[in-house]
């Protein structure tokens, strides 16, 4: 894991920029650092260490120095590849990985891609051409930025790199705060910094003479196999998972584990062979899974380090948080992963995690809800619609009424992920000056028209795959860990993990009896029942609760009549949502938090006179 930054075109004082944007990854990469200058591009490189720790510095060039690599990532076929490419003609000087890019590129172009198995985000200048191409991964595990400034392309692992870069004028993307408003993450293509983009997951760039291009090499496909026995599934999922943490495993230093009280951690971690894991909880009983990890390190006989995390602890970090995650993200739980990367970061340089399961397998609790509504959404359309407007217009609550009102909607209405804070009509209020820009649906539409001929959950899994995932739970991933220049991988988001996952019918994954069946029967091979069984928690955050004491009530109501708050937001609706749910009256937690985040991180880099506006950690 490492950090790049770089730009093309000649700047007179272009290395003491480039300079400039590298030392604001430094976490990154704190090993070793390296430039490659040549008058039309210049490409900076962060350093963490983990594969031919001697001779894997870059930027790395190849035989002729005309083509120059920077990589973030890691390629867990490059063995393979380092063969194959041999037996071509081509001669490597050492053993990383990255030179296994340099001669894939030479040998295949852009061709290369597919031909990939890890997780990389990485820029190639070939100085012959004056081209820069540059890609990411499939699932979007490594980040990758970019923005055109003054015809030239500026790009980044981390947008804080960018906003140093001389030409850029940083504005706020006020379309991107109303997204992130129903969606609780950056959503949009243009970040929430305007002119500042991702480059999105299996998409690739090229950049010539001013003219940028941008492509689409790959896209996940789901073709469900009715033939093949749920014991021959079982059999496939635990083969590419023994596979896939076999290759994840590949060092040169140790690897340790992350460990929840979930089955998607525990299967990695009863499989990796390693020999530590690390587990983060609160003071709330429901909220600490480290009894359940504990117990389960002990039995799979790995030590197990944990933390408990105070909530002074919790809310003292949040401002560091949302500096080091670029962008606003209200998800409760990143904080949770910055504290257990902090623990994990003591004592090794990477840990593997669960990410992608839920997606791959059907682990999410709500992918139950079309299991749960189809008798209802048996009785006409009309009807359904008749029925909800009814109750929704009822002033009190009752159980069933959320219940009808979402049985009165299609999969398309009623989800776009695991989050969906403010609605259309409720952001308006919200904010200040709606731009009205969006329905949530326009966003996830042609997503959804892609796999219209598949059932409720593979449509729900789909959207998580193009949205949550890349948006929420990658993002939190990579900087939460990055944070404390740890490498964090992923076994489940393994393209050999996912051409079984892709295949398996929806009774597979989610029936009455659970949710990730098929998978959790895998699991039970290594596991105990009451981890193999055990419902879904995710890290477990109490904010509903600190919420309503007068400590945590006073430091959001302080925020929401802040100068930044009247700058963008209605603040008396903003405080309608706190006291009702100080109160009692509503559980207001998420939304009050996606608003909080927001303020925390326009604060961050908004205001100068921020501890954050000047960074270089």
């Amino acid at each position: 894991m490492c950090g790049f930054a770089g730009f093309t075109g000649y700047l007179e004082n272009g290395e003491e920029v480039l300079t400039n944007m590298m030392n604001r990854i430094i976490h990154r990469g704190p090993d070793s650092a390296g430039q490659h200058i040549d008058g039309k591009a210049y490409m900076g490189f962060r350093r963490l260490s983990f594969i031919d720790l001697d001779n894997g510095t870059q930027p790395m060039y190849n035989e002729n120095k005309k083509i120059v690599i920077t990589f973030n990532g890691e390629i867990y076929n490059h063995q393979d590849l380092r063969k194959e490419l041999i037996e071509k003609g081509h001669t490597f000087a050492n053993n990383s990985d990255t030179e296994v890019l340099i001669h894939a590129y030479e040998e295949y172009g852009e061709d290369m891609l597919t031909k990939l198995r890890g997780m990389f985000a990485f820029v190639i200048w070939d100085s012959e051409k004056e081209t820069l191409f540059g890609a990411r991964d499939f699932f979007g595990i490594k980040p990758f930025y970019y923005a055109i400034v003054d015809n030239n392309i500026v790009y980044a692992s981390e947008i804080k790199s960018i906003l140093e870069y001389p030409g850029y004028k940083k504005q706020l993307n006020e379309t991107a705060l109303e997204n992130y408003l129903t969606f609780q993450y950056s959503v949009l293509e243009e970040t929430f910094f305007k002119g500042i983009y991702k480059l999105m997951p299996s998409h690739m760039l090229t950049f010539h003479n001013g003219d940028l291009q941008i492509k689409r090499y790959w896209e996940p496909t789901f073709e469900p196999d009715n033939s093949t026995s749920l014991e021959d599934f079982i059999n496939q999922i635990d083969a590419a998972m023994a596979d896939s943490v076999e290759h994840h495993k590949i060092s040169d230093v140790e690897v340790g584990s992350f460990l929840s009280s979930g089955v998607d951690s525990s299967y990695v971690a009863a499989t990796f062979n390693g020999d530590k894991t690390f587990t983060v909880g609160f003071d709330y009983e429901k909220y600490n899974e480290i009894d359940y990890a504990k117990k389960l390190s002990e039995k799979i006989q790995i030590d197990n380090y944990s933390k408990l995390v105070s909530s002074q602890e919790y809310w003292e970090a949040i401002p560091k948080i949302q500096y080091h995650m670029d962008e606003p993200l209200a998800d409760p739980a990143a904080i949770a992963l910055y504290f257990v990367s902090q623990t994990a970061s003591k004592h090794v340089k990477a840990a593997m995690s669960g990410e992608g399961a839920d997606e791959f397998f059907g682990g999410y609790n709500i992918y139950r809800e079309p299991l749960d509504l189809a008798a209802f959404q048996k009785l006409p359309l009309g009807l359904r619609k008749c029925l909800a407007k009814t109750v929704n217009a009822l002033p009190w609550k009752f159980k069933g009424k959320n219940f009808l009102i979402r049985a009165s909607k299609s999969v398309q209405e009623r989800f776009i992920g695991n989050a969906f804070m403010f609605n259309e009509k409720e952001r308006s209020k919200v904010l200040k000056n709606p731009t009205g820009n969006y329905n949530h649906m326009d966003l996830t539409k042609p997503f959804y028209d892609k796999v219209a001929q598949f059932d409720d959950v593979t449509k729900m899994q789909y959207i998580d795959i193009n949205f949550w995932l890349i948006g929420d739970i990658l993002l939190k991933a990579d900087k939460m860990s990055m944070a404390h220049s740890l490498e964090v991988r992923v076994p489940f988001l393994d393209m050999e993990v996912f051409n079984v996952a892709r295949r398996l019918p929806t009774k597979y994954k989610v029936n009455k009896h659970n949710t990730k069946y098929a998978m959790r029967q895998a699991a039970h091979r290594h596991l105990p029942d009451m981890v193999a069984e055990k419902k879904k928690l995710g890290f477990p955050v109490p904010i509903r609760i600190w919420l309503r004491d007068e400590k945590y009530y006073t430091i959001i109501k302080k925020a929401f009549n802040s100068e930044a708050a009247k700058m963008y937001f209605n603040t008396d609706e903003l405080m309608r949502y706190l006291d009702n749910h100080k109160a009692g009256k509503e559980d207001n937690s998420r939304k009050i938090w996606t608003i909080y985040m927001f303020l925390v991180w326009y604060e961050d880099f908004f205001n100068e006179n921020s501890p954050f506006a000047n960074v270089q950690a």
